[in-house]
């Protein structure tokens, strides 16, 4: 018998009149910054210079780098607790990236400092004959936060330094983050249902463009990892990319995955952790389809 374990873990009326009859734009701030005794500033509307292409340039000579972040052991201050199956979940990533084109560096058990320190490498390499960038993590976590070996970290932190102000080579390629780690300690129970182009055209972008993240779970729930096979999570992942990577968008694939970990429930000694549920959560900032080439 197999035990799952969950990871530990709003102007003026006068300003309102003027909007109205205007096309000009302003922000949806309460407030802004400095804006004390001054008029909210608007901004006008200009036509996109984002290229038309519809699907990401896949053609550079490398597909490229995939980083690949697997704690397992922790220090005891943190409290947290050793992650069995987590290395059958790194196994499955390494061969899956591979076999797509990615250049995977895996890395064990790192501390927060090494974190950023590899991941702030990585950011200053040169991707200009990349396609793309591939970042997983796997951890203990919470809501925003992901544990190193030694104490958590904030992922915005970590993924920003990939913004497009900041790894000039990846800005307007896509950059994509799955994080297997828990994001609070809600329980899924679960209810009964019936139903079964050439960037260099391109003059400004937003810096958060382009990215994805996408996480094992919802905001504030457990997330679940099989003691011998590895989290639900990263096997739906993996699989699905293995069998729909030359067919499908990015994100229809990762909405079978979807599918994939709904169809899981937890097995458990206890009985207030047995026969949960889990469902991960997409977030897309990316501006393009996203086609892995066959």
């Amino acid at each position: 018998m197999i035990t799952l374990y969950p990871l530990f873990t709003e102007t003026t009326m006068a300003d309102i009149n003027h909007i109205m009859k205007s096309s000009q734009t302003v922000t949806d701030a309460k407030k802004i910054p400095g804006s004390e005794g001054k008029s909210i500033p608007i901004s006008k509307s200009v036509d996109s210079v984002i290229p038309a292409d519809e699907s990401y340039r896949m053609d550079h000579p490398e597909m490229g780098m995939c980083l690949l972040v697997n704690n397992k052991n922790f220090h005891p201050a943190t409290g947290m607790a050793y992650r069995s199956g987590t290395d059958a979940d790194a196994a499955h990533v390494v061969d899956t990236f591979r076999t797509l084109g990615y250049t995977v560096k895996p890395y064990n058990d790192l501390t927060c400092k090494q974190i950023i320190e590899v991941l702030h490498n990585a950011a200053k390499d040169d991707h200009n004959k990349r396609s793309s960038f591939v970042c997983v993590l796997l951890s203990h976590g919470e809501d925003g936060l992901i544990y190193g070996t030694d104490g958590p970290l904030e992922l915005k932190m970590l993924t920003s330094l990939f913004r497009g102000d900041r790894c000039k080579s990846l800005a307007g390629k896509p950059k994509l983050f799955f994080i297997q780690a828990c994001r609070g300690t809600d329980l899924d129970s679960g209810i009964e249902t019936d139903s079964g182009t050439d960037e260099s055209t391109c003059q400004k972008i937003p810096v958060e463009a382009d990215f994805l993240y996408a996480y094992s779970t919802a905001p504030g729930y457990y997330s679940w990892r099989n003691s011998s096979d590895g989290s639900w999570f990263i096997q739906s992942l993996c699989g699905m990319l293995k069998q729909h990577a030359t067919k499908l968008e990015l994100m229809q694939i990762l909405t079978r995955v979807n599918r994939k970990v709904a169809e899981f429930s937890s097995y458990s000694n206890r009985p207030d952790f047995h026969g949960k549920k889990q469902i991960p959560c997409i977030v897309s900032m990316l501006t393009k389809d996203f086609y892995f080439p066959h």
